[in-house]
């Protein structure tokens, strides 16, 4: 099988010998969901960055097989732009630089709407929106870019508990319904349980652990991430068996 995405030997630095990360090794099969966890400021942007080519990595390489697109963790604007407008911005690079949006374009750019139930917020400002509503607007857009390769930072940043969920279960649809491969950074080990197929933990610039979720997300594994007990619980849920990782916070007593 052809990787999706291949990152092999990759160190970067925003200054000499100050790595953000080095000597990185993993690779995506197409079609699978991969996880990026570890606390703040350990580089998880930093290596999206340096995925798409927004920075140069000093030493390695990265390959992407296929057209990319980038959600990022807060979006807003300072014009008053519809959401069609949003959506359709995703077609810059079919449109090209000096023409116009074409019919088909909106037609596509509404098309993509339709499928986050988002046909109807069409003509209402993108600024209006909510949190849950501009983030799958913004998939809306990354899909009509043709991409093949959707690329996250922190999806659920600043959510609700329903939006996050509707944010996970898109993220699973778009992966094994059709077949795009889905990178996402994020705080919660629990996402990355219940949609990524592989993970990477990033505990130090040269210290990583990367592999399937069963071997990646074990409680030892998290302690060392993040500083503090997190456990496995499986319980049945709606008749089923269902897994998921929750912190322990202690309740602090006089």
């Amino acid at each position: 099988m052809i990787n999706a995405i291949d990152v092999k030997n990759m160190g970067f630095a925003y200054k000499k010998e100050q790595w953000i990360f080095r000597d990185l090794n993993f690779s995506i099969a197409p079609g699978s969901v991969f996880a990026i966890l570890g606390p703040n400021g350990k580089g998880k942007t930093t290596l999206l960055k340096s995925i798409l080519g927004l920075l140069s990595p000093q030493e390695g390489s990265v390959i992407l097989r296929g057209q990319s697109a980038f959600v990022p963790q807060l979006f807003s604007v300072t014009f008053a732009y519809s959401v069609l407008d949003m959506v359709v911005m995703g077609r810059a690079k079919q449109i090209g630089l000096f023409s116009q949006p074409s019919k088909a374009d909106y037609g596509s750019a509404y098309e993509a709407l339709k499928r986050f139930g988002l046909e109807e917020l069409a003509e209402r400002p993108f600024s209006d929106l909510s949190g849950g509503q501009r983030q799958l607007v913004i998939i809306a857009r990354a899909l009509v870019a043709e991409a093949q390769i959707l690329i996250l930072d922190e999806p659920t940043s600043a959510l609700d508990l329903k939006n996050q969920d509707l944010i996970l279960q898109w993220i699973h649809r778009l992966s094994k319904e059709e077949g795009l491969t889905i990178l996402f950074t994020t705080h919660h080990p629990h996402h990355a349980l219940s949609v990524a197929d592989h993970a990477l933990l990033m505990f130090k610039h040269d210290d990583y652990t990367f592999g399937t979720i069963g071997e990646t997300l074990c409680e030892e594994n998290l302690m060392r991430l993040y500083g503090i007990a997190i456990k496995h619980l499986s319980f049945e849920h709606d008749g089923k068996a269902a897994h998921t990782l929750t912190p322990v916070f202690m309740k602090q007593r006089k």
